[in-house]
């Protein structure tokens, strides 16, 4: 029930379940440790860890002992019984907080649209593009106007589009000031206070920092290796800005402008570049990236080619919002192998970004096939219109699916893997 309730509040919320994400975050922060700092519990999975060479457990079997205990005492349950009762403190104040962050972060995202008055200031938008803000301005119920609506990232992608620097600089400006400018939104406050309290747990824990306690049970395992592959990175990333800069002030200067290139402009001259230097214009391939065509012909044309897997739109279905579609998926052998959740467009009740997530996970345990979701923030056009994808969607879109594959090929025995 959890994980289905958060899954649908972050892609579907409404007041009346962000009302109940505040007042359950600390109850259920609360009963975690409730599980977790339970010395007689953890007892028992100690003796069970100690003797683990001597129960003759199967591999899987072994693995989740070992995920279990390093679970618990990555929890505090070796923390002494006065410490375990600031922890659960800290984390009913954590679960709090980011519950608060994540709700003002949405809200804030929805509160900061970008009103145009005049068409002429949207110069450089396809047609595509053009009907897509007239839809927003319909839907914000600013008709006669256009809205751009900000995505959850720091660019936004018509910044590449806009010829009016001004408008490119003022959506620039805004998306940056989101949630740090003052006002009911404002998470300046609750980042300093998150911050605060996780350098707290990590001490209590017996961490130097966060960072060493999230990056334990990481790949890169500690603080130094990422920090390594950051200033391996540094150099040649400032190099190569440093190139790209030089290329982009050259069609400045060809344009005759006395312009410093800014944050805002990045995308935009970036885009000239590449018209200048390789005759390419990315927005040309915007007709052959139809969402339909995409999903079906690109991303699951090339799992059936890779995997053997087919796919059946199913219509029967009872989906939490209208545009979600879901597909039975089955395996090379033609055996139904999982449900697919596909949920592509924006809106203002879905927080942003793109990820993949599982109604329900696999497990042979008991007897559990995967209901798996993928979620993007693609903005939708006017009715009739088609929704042209960018590349960088497309690339989303995929990539998202990889994350979707896995939750189906999963072939495990519990479902804590």
């Amino acid at each position: 029930a959890e994980r289905t309730f958060s899954n649908l509040n972050a892609c579907n919320t409404n007041p009346a379940l962000q009302k109940i994400d505040k007042e359950m975050a600390p109850k259920l922060s609360a009963h975690r440790d409730a599980i977790h700092l339970n010395g007689k519990l953890f007892a028992r999975i100690q003796q069970l860890y100690d003797n683990r060479d001597k129960l003759g457990l199967d591999p899987e079997s072994a693995y989740l002992l070992e995920r279990y205990y390093k679970d618990f005492v990555r929890a505090g349950a070796k923390l002494s019984d006065p410490d375990k009762e600031k922890l659960k403190k800290i984390n009913v104040e954590l679960a709090t907080l980011q519950t608060q962050f994540e709700q003002n972060v949405l809200k804030e995202k929805n509160a900061s649209s970008i009103v145009v008055d005049r068409k002429e200031d949207l110069a450089g938008l396809s047609d595509n593009q053009m009907a897509s803000v007239t839809a927003a301005a319909k839907a914000e119920h600013k008709e006669g106007k256009f809205v751009i609506q900000l995505q959850n990232t720091t660019g936004q992608p018509l910044l590449g589009s806009l010829q009016n620097r001004q408008l490119r600089e003022r959506i620039m400006r805004t998306s940056l000031a989101r949630n740090s400018k003052g006002g009911e939104f404002d998470t300046r406050r609750v980042v300093l206070r998150t911050s605060q309290l996780r350098a707290e747990k990590a001490k209590l824990l017996g961490y130097t920092n966060w960072a060493a306690y999230q990056l334990e049970d990481q790949t890169a395992h500690d603080v130094p290796t990422v920090n390594k592959l950051l200033g391996d990175l540094a150099p040649p990333a400032v190099a190569n800005a440093k190139r790209e800069a030089a290329d982009m002030l050259k069609i400045v200067d060809q344009e005759n402008g006395r312009v410093q290139v800014a944050a805002w402009d990045w995308d935009f001259y970036s885009e000239k570049v590449r018209k200048a230097r390789y005759a390419f214009d990315e927005s040309e391939l915007r007709p052959y990236y139809e969402l339909n065509h995409v999903i079906l012909d690109g991303v699951f044309f090339a799992a059936g080619k890779l995997y053997g897997l087919t796919f059946k739109e199913r219509h029967d279905l009872p989906v939490y919002q209208p545009d979600v579609r879901v597909f039975e998926v089955y395996d090379r052998d033609g055996q139904p192998l999982a449900l697919f959740l596909g949920d592509y467009y924006a809106r203002p009740s879905k927080r942003g970004g793109a990820w993949m997530n599982a109604y329900v996970q696999q497990s042979g345990l008991f007897a559990t096939k995967p209901v798996v979701a993928n979620h993007l923030n693609i903005p939708k056009p006017p009715p009739g219109e088609p929704t042209l994808l960018t590349h960088d969607e497309v690339r989303t879109a995929f990539h998202e699916f990889g994350h979707a594959l896995h939750g189906m090929f999963s072939n495990v025995k519990y479902p804590r893997f």
